[in-house]
């Protein structure tokens, strides 16, 4: 599958840093480059790229206001370039793939093109799986019945309570009410807003009790609830912590990072 990618920076040197460093990658096909945000605004809704490689600072229209512009369509995946680690939050507010700083590091560079890959790969899968109920909401009702079916009960596998045994007692925690977990060994650290408590199991098993779409990894030893994240704030080589509601940071390492990504809308 072709990427189709337009290049959005002021500075020409940057954008043809950046075409050299994109070379490697035969999936990517670079359809345009523009020089400022109105130009970018309207390429992207003329091209309709896949990905868009977007400077932050521009003089006009910034990168933020060039996502903003284009959100009447269904916009394409975007990879932020900045000299400033202070735009990482709100690069993170706009839901992008990735952030990168200048210059531009291969083997992060690398990393966010896999990024895409897999973000595009799981765009398709969703859209084929739409178009496929439609279809066979019209001509095979029955089907569709039963797809709807299987998608309620892949639901509703995922516990709603944990049972706990901890100082001679069992507690039964709601999983809503986990802000997150934290592995200990054989044991894990289940935290609530206003208690914590130790289980004994591992982290790969609890984890397949709980449902991915809320509870993420963000730390080799760290769970977090994402329903009970308030606020993202980022920390030095390309961490972050994510406040909960209770107060508690939470820390996530490098190799979790398009987890904030997926999120924080």
């Amino acid at each position: 599958m072709t990427i189709r990618t337009i290049l959005v920076d002021d500075e020409k040197l940057a954008i043809q840093g950046l075409q050299l460093r994109l070379e490697p990658f035969e999936d990517v096909e670079i359809i345009e480059t523009c020089q400022n945000g109105r130009e970018a605004i309207r390429a992207i809704k003329t091209q309709k790229p896949d990905l868009v490689f977007l400077d932050i600072q521009m003089p006009g229209f910034d990168g933020f206001s060039v996502v903003q512009g284009v959100m009447e369509i269904d916009p394409p995946l975007f990879v932020f370039v900045t000299a400033f680690q202070e735009h990482a939050i709100r690069a993170f507010e706009a839901n992008a793939v990735n952030y990168l700083m200048k210059p531009v590091d291969e083997d992060k560079l690398a990393d966010t093109i896999e990024r895409v890959r897999q973000r595009l790969a799981e765009k398709k899968s969703t859209e084929e799986a739409e178009k496929l109920k439609s279809v066979l909401s019209e001509v095979a009702p029955e089907a569709a019945e039963n797809l709807a079916a299987e998608d309620a009960e892949a639901t509703s596998r995922y516990e709603k309570l944990i049972n706990v045994k901890d100082r001679g007692q069992i507690f039964r925690v709601e999983t809503d009410t986990i802000e997150h977990i934290e592995a200990a060994g054989d044991y894990m650290c289940i935290y609530t807003g206003d208690n914590s408590l130790i289980l004994r199991e591992t982290m790969k098993d609890l984890e397949r009790r709980l449902d991915p779409r809320k509870f993420q990894r963000v730390h080799r030893s760290t769970i977090v609830n994402l329903d009970q994240v308030r606020q993202v704030k980022p920390h030095t080589n390309g961490e972050c912590f994510l406040v909960l509601d209770s107060g508690a940071e939470v820390k996530v390492s490098r190799s979790y990072r398009d987890v904030v990504a997926r999120f924080v809308h």
